[in-house]
């Protein structure tokens, strides 16, 4: 399963943006990446630097790798809808993103790993694509001989609630309701840069 394993924390600098969760070096350090990161006065951005960095944000945020956006994107502009709204619903629409959103795991890549070790089933079949897209009414839920993993029981209970997903805590099982409608989304993206970029 192909991901991005290189460093985050300078990830999380480039963007200022704590894209990985919680980063103690982010917090110390609220300015870009190397040497001249600190006190350099960087060119303005040209309009393309500025849209392909939004993509960029939203391919680490998410844990997507270029040709599965790529393919998202497509999928999201021959849909009904505003183009940039659909495409954050479908990437939302993700099973190891709604791993995460329910609390299962603390992070979308721990929600990853938990998919692909068979350890989450769907409509009470196991599932472990993480990029398994759901549709509304699907039931995600924990395996039985999973869920007294030390990983998941730490870490339920723990997150926020969201009004596109229904969970049960007490059984480890939730419904994907509905996509969400875009001020639902707490990610600050700027998804219309993003169909910029791409109808160039």
């Amino acid at each position: 399963m192909a991901r991005y394993i290189g460093p985050k924390s300078k990830i999380a600098r480039r963007f200022r943006e704590p894209i990985f969760g919680p980063d103690k070096a982010l917090e110390k350090k609220n300015y870009g990446p190397g040497q001249h990161g600190a006190g350099s006065k960087r060119a303005k951005k040209s309009e393309y630097a500025v849209q392909l960095a939004e993509k960029q944000k939203v391919k680490y945020t998410y844990g997507i790798l270029e040709r599965q956006f790529a393919l998202v994107f497509d999928r999201a502009s021959r849909s009904k809808g505003i183009t940039g709204e659909v495409l954050l619903q479908l990437i939302e629409a993700r099973l190891d993103n709604v791993v995460y959103r329910m609390g299962i795991a603390p992070t979308r890549a721990g929600a990853r790993q938990l998919v692909s070790h068979a350890h989450i089933m769907v409509n009470g079949e196991v599932v472990n694509v993480p990029s398994y897209t759901l549709k509304p009414g699907d039931v995600v839920s924990v395996r039985e001989k999973s869920k007294t993993l030390e990983s998941i029981t730490n870490s339920v209970g723990s997150g926020s609630s969201f009004p596109w997903i229904e969970f049960n805590a007490s059984n480890l099982e939730g419904k994907f309701v509905t996509y969400p409608e875009r001020t639902q989304i707490p990610e600050n993206i700027k998804e219309q840069l993003i169909v910029e970029l791409y109808s160039k």
